[in-house]
């Protein structure tokens, strides 16, 4: 199937340039102008990554491309992960489904949703729902049917709900000025919705938007909770929640900000800001206990936070900076972390794995380079390959990972890692 040509990412909260200028373009304007081959990359935070030596005598990671999915005609914006399906979503709204069992390497028939025209920013799995946020401000929710002929996916409600809307429609006080002589319910997100997480227990959603709100949805129901406003100068671009419920968001205004809602408070309070990226932070990822936080931009650069207990010694939602780790040669655009491998995906159209030595040495080995895309790696997810790791797991663990790009592809990788 021949592909069409694709239409250009857009990450901040111009909509003017939404789909009109180069990723290069587009880049240099998150980052004041600046050219990605001048911006530093942070000379003054030290490296985490081993010497050259020490990196010869680890053991290498061994990768394979199993396949390359095509049938999205625009790039490829988000993907999850959930069962034995591959969700994708696309900057012409398509949602598209793929069997992880049985990967077809092109595919025009399994398309399950569209979203009015909206680019799909962010997708998560919920249960028997699919949750995707959009271009045209909406969040929508896809309920998961099966029947005799497979699965079946309806739209059953648009964030804000009707009765959301409704009931915050008479009240003065539910209004909140958006621009000069314009105003809207605070429910609503007024730009794009950029990014979507859940809560460990399922139980809450946030939704971060270029509107620099982030707001808090409650699952059962779907109802607007809270709206952090102005919670950044410029786009939230990313939001991560660890398990013990901080919220940290990161924007294109260079800063990470760390957000808590503590026991017997109404709403979320700021904890700490995290001030030490250059240009605009494009993706966040937790490690699986919350104790590490990984941050990417467009500088180069993944910043590596750890939890601070000497800043209060309850070891709270503290960030302190640990490193950089160094050596893509372009933005970095998304990140994953599963068990103690992070992977990272970039404008310089590969994908990074990188492997923390241990807890006491906080050093990190690049283990791999996946290289293959034509474009810019958007958007990048991994799991454990359970399959390929039963009976080897003295020896090693197989990891499998999906890559989406620019080029309209999404990628499969499978990664085996020796044990060290």
């Amino acid at each position: 199937m021949g592909l069409l040509s694709c239409p250009l990412p857009c990450h901040k909260n111009k909509e003017s340039q939404f789909q009109s200028q180069s990723l290069s373009n587009h880049l240099q304007s998150e980052s004041s102008n600046s050219s990605l081959s001048s911006q530093p990359s942070l000379p003054s935070v030290p490296s985490l990554t081993s010497s050259f030596r020490r990196q010869e005598q680890a053991p290498a990671a061994q990768h394979e491309c199993l396949a390359t999915l095509k049938g999205h005609s625009s790039y490829i914006s988000s993907l999850a992960v959930a069962g034995k399906f591959l969700y994708t979503g696309s900057s012409n709204s398509e949602i598209r489904a793929w069997s992880r069992d049985s990967f077809a390497k092109t595919s025009t028939n399994n398309v399950v949703a569209t979203g009015n025209g909206a680019a799909v920013k962010s997708l998560v799995v919920l249960g028997d729902k699919v949750l995707s946020a959009h271009q045209d401000h909406k969040i929508r929710i896809w309920k998961i049917e099966n029947n005799n002929s497979g699965k079946k996916y309806e739209c059953i409600a648009t964030l804000p709900t009707l009765n959301d809307r409704f009931i915050r429609f008479f009240s003065a006080n539910n209004y909140v000025e958006v621009r000069r002589h314009k105003k809207c319910t605070w429910v609503h997100h007024v730009d794009t919705v950029s990014a979507l997480a859940v809560s460990r227990d399922g139980s809450l959603l946030y939704s971060a938007s270029w509107d620099r709100t982030f707001k808090i949805w409650r699952t059962s129901d779907f109802r607007c909770l809270e709206s952090v406003k102005s919670a950044h100068d410029d786009a939230i671009n990313a939001i991560v929640v660890s398990k013990d419920g901080y919220a940290y968001t990161g924007s294109a205004d260079k800063k990470i900000k760390v957000w808590k809602k503590h026991s017997g408070e109404k709403k979320h309070s700021l904890i700490s800001t995290l001030e030490k990226h250059k240009s605009a932070v494009n993706a966040l990822a937790l490690n699986i206990d919350g104790s590490v936080l990984y941050s990417g931009a467009c500088d180069r650069s993944i910043l590596v936070w750890g939890k601070d207990s000497n800043v209060n010694g309850d070891g709270s939602g503290h960030m302190a900076l640990t490193g950089a780790l160094r050596g893509h040669t372009k933005a970095i655009l998304c990140l994953a972390v599963v068990l103690d491998l992070v992977f990272s995906g970039s404008a310089d159209n590969t994908v990074r794995i990188w492997r923390r030595s241990s807890a006491a040495e906080k050093s990190y080995s690049c283990l791999s380079v996946l290289e293959g895309h034509r474009k810019p790696v958007k958007c990048l997810t991994a799991v454990v390959d359970s399959e390929n790791s039963k009976g080897n797991s003295e020896s090693g663990t197989s990891f499998v990972v999906y890559s989406g790009s620019l080029d309209c592809d999404i990628k499969i990788w499978q990664i085996w890692v020796p044990n060290l």
